[in-house]
């Protein structure tokens, strides 16, 4: 992972292994770019992956073995680097290069803005498909970023999306050329740094300061009924099959 400046944006690569899968180590990473993207540069931050991934969600190869305890430890640190990303003062804007499938479309879910290249790359929530829920970190900013009428097709029925289809539904904002993609979100990122931090830090707050009390009220609740998906003997075989496939 790394972060480069250019002008008054911050540019924040993820490179954390195969496909970008979030382990702890990458969370743990993604913490420290942002809070490294905020030092060095005033403006915004542009959240990029590499080669074909955004990010391919959760490292399930290091999660399977994991006990209740060591899963809630997980899931609390995942809430935590999303939530870092959610709640910056900063403009975010997410250029998703490829796929960002569950975590990786969280993670795009977090920044204020989603570019997504025209590739062959899918973005979506599957958890569903997996017998898995979807706790209240992820639920409050999906409520703020997508229409009511997709919370079907996007959270209940799980579906993944081309960049178009995205779009459609409200997952992305705007679809870019791919070999254009990174200039675009930069250009995005550096119309919003243009506008005064402090009025649009306020604003953001306020927008978005219902949800974060909501996830806060509900967050050990919902954590825990979450767990109960994730173990459970429909999600645990899903998940196992998912595992095997990746070889």
């Amino acid at each position: 992972m790394q972060v480069e400046r250019r002008g008054d944006v911050a540019i924040v690569t993820l490179r954390g292994g195969k496909a970008n899968a979030m382990s702890r180590e990458f969370l743990e990473g993604l913490v420290k770019l942002i809070d490294e993207g905020e030092r060095v540069a005033s403006g915004a931050i542009v959240l990029v992956g590499y080669e074909k991934y955004f990010s391919a969600g959760l490292a399930l190869p290091t999660l399977v073995g994991l006990e209740r305890p060591g899963m809630r430890e997980f899931i609390d640190s995942f809430g935590h680097a999303m939530l870092r990303v959610f709640r910056s003062s900063r403009p975010v804007v997410a250029a998703v290069n490829g796929h960002a499938i569950a975590g990786g479309c969280v993670l795009a879910l977090m920044a204020d803005l989603r570019l997504m290249g025209d590739g062959p790359g899918k973005i979506g929530l599957p958890e569903t498909q997996l017998g898995i829920g979807l706790p209240a970190v992820v639920i409050e900013p999906l409520r703020l970023s997508v229409p009511p009428a997709s919370f079907v097709p996007v959270a209940l029925e799980g579906r993944t999306f081309s960049a178009t289809e995205a779009k459609q539904v409200g997952l992305i904002d705007e679809v870019v050329p791919q070999a254009e993609l990174l200039e675009r979100a930069v250009a995005r990122a550096t119309t919003l740094a243009a506008i005064p931090s402090a009025a649009y830090a306020q604003v953001k707050a306020a927008l978005r300061g219902p949800a974060l009390e909501r996830i806060a009220r509900v967050a050990e609740t919902e954590r825990e009924h979450w767990l109960d998906t994730w173990f459970s003997p429909a999600a645990r075989a899903r998940v196992d099959a998912a595992v095997a496939r990746l070889g």
